[in-house]
């Protein structure tokens, strides 16, 4: 008898590693986490594409913009 083949964790984590822009519950939680808009969140997707980390950082790159703090090079 063969074996059933099953998503199981691989499934789940490929599923959390993507933010989903047609899922507004997904959007407002990207939107909390940063702070920022859902539009902002649904241009950064747009930018980036729907790639959760890289979502994050141009969430991030945008606070660190408007804080107006750029990491330096001197120490």
């Amino acid at each position: 008898m063969a074996k059933k083949a099953t998503n199981g964790a691989r499934g789940r984590k490929q599923d959390r590693a993507r933010v989903a822009g047609g899922q507004d519950y997904e959007v407002r939680y990207e939107a909390s986490k940063s702070g920022k808009s859902a539009a902002t969140v649904k241009k950064a997707i747009k930018k980036v594409g729907n790639n959760r980390k890289r979502v994050e950082g141009r969430l991030g790159s945008a606070i660190k913009k408007s804080l107006g703090t750029t990491p330096s090079t001197k120490r």
